[in-house]
Formats: C-alpha cells, structure tokens, sequence
C-alpha cells in the first residue's frame, strides 16, 4: 500500500474513533459537535463573541499583493477560541488546520495555477507560498519546493501515523498546513504537501 493510501485509511480510522468517543465528526460537509445544556456551560454564541487573547509578538516576512518582499514586520500571533476557529474557518478548513487532519487527495485545488500569484493563510492572511515555488507532485495535493519565507511557517516532528514526519504549521496562528518531505525537485529537494483547504490563493496584481 502506497503511503498516500496509508494516510486516506488511517484519516478514517481517526474519523471513526472520533464518532465512538463523542468527539467533533464531520458527516456529509456538516460538523457534528457534543451538545452542552447544563447550567454554567458557555454558549457557542457567547464564546465566538469573545475578544481574541492577545499572541505573542512575532517576526515574519511581509509580502504585498503585488508579490512585493515588505521586509521583516512584527505581527501579534492570531489566537482564538475554539467557537472563534469555527466561525473564522469554513468546517473542512476547520479540520485540516484546527485537528490537524488531512483532506482528501485530488478533492481540492491542487494544480498549479495559470496565473503568477501568493499562497496565504485563510485564517490570519500569513505569506505563506509562492506559485512560483508550485510543481506536480501527482499526489493530488498542492506541493511546493519551499516557502515564501522560511520564518513563516514553522516545522516539527509528528510521530501521529506510526512513522516519523515532519508537520508544518502557519507562524502567524499556528495552525496546521501539512507535512514536508524530502522527495521533492531541485533546488531543494524538498516537497512541502499541503492542504488546499489551508492555503489561499491570491493572484498577483499590476
């Protein structure tokens, strides 16, 4: 069994202990969440209408629209509560980037685009890819020999599936993108698989 087909079977698996154990399941598009009515629980109305927390003050690499590298700027890291996440994020992005799940091969936008553009975080607008960096990796998800800017995300190791890989998360929020592995083309050798979900696509302006 190829290593994609062992990422598709195990998704299920995670899927399946999840409906057994009460937990967030997503059916048919739709998030199925634990309902709460005791006294005292906060409503998932009350919570998404709470402030966001403050982050920590970060260091990125800025880029316009255009392309354009704005240099390093101070950032405040984007951290929400979980009722926050899922009115910030559609449900599939909400999986992928909040429970670092993956989606689906070839069930998203994952060839490179036919025109010159930047990949950005849909949850905190990040910088995060350059379509010039975008190749064919044939397994169905975008891939990318590098990131815009290598402070932007941030890479740790993920022992999840019973082997190691190494996971990439947004700087900006933290959340989950994909994983990078070394099997990708020259020049670096390196092939940054990524959810479609997790990423957006910005054209380049004139």
């Amino acid at each position: 069994m190829s290593r994609t087909k062992d990422i598709v079977m195990l998704e299920r698996r995670r899927f399946l202990r999840a409906a057994l154990t009460g937990g967030t399941v997503a059916v048919a598009g739709t998030w199925l969440l634990p309902v709460f009515s005791r006294r005292g629980v906060t409503s998932g109305e009350a919570m998404a209408a709470t402030p966001a927390a403050q982050g920590e003050d970060l260091l990125l690499e800025c880029f316009a629209d255009d392309g354009r590298h704005l240099g390093s700027c101070h950032v405040r890291k984007l951290v929400l509560n979980d009722a926050q996440w899922h009115q910030r994020l559609s449900d599939d992005a909400y999986y992928v980037m909040r429970r670092e799940g993956t989606e689906r091969a070839f069930s998203g936008q994952h060839e490179k685009p036919s025109v010159p553009g930047l990949y950005r975080c849909p949850a905190c607008d990040t910088a995060l890819f350059d379509a010039a960096t975008q190749f064919d990796s044939g397994t169905g998800w975008p891939s990318f020999w590098q990131p815009i800017a290598k402070k932007n995300v941030i890479e740790k190791r993920d022992n999840s599936f019973g082997w190691e890989r190494t996971a990439v998360n947004c700087a900006g929020c933290d959340s989950h993108l994909g994983h990078v592995f070394d099997d990708g083309p020259r020049p670096t050798g390196l092939r940054y698989c990524m959810n479609s979900v997790a990423l957006r696509f910005v054209p380049r302006t004139s």
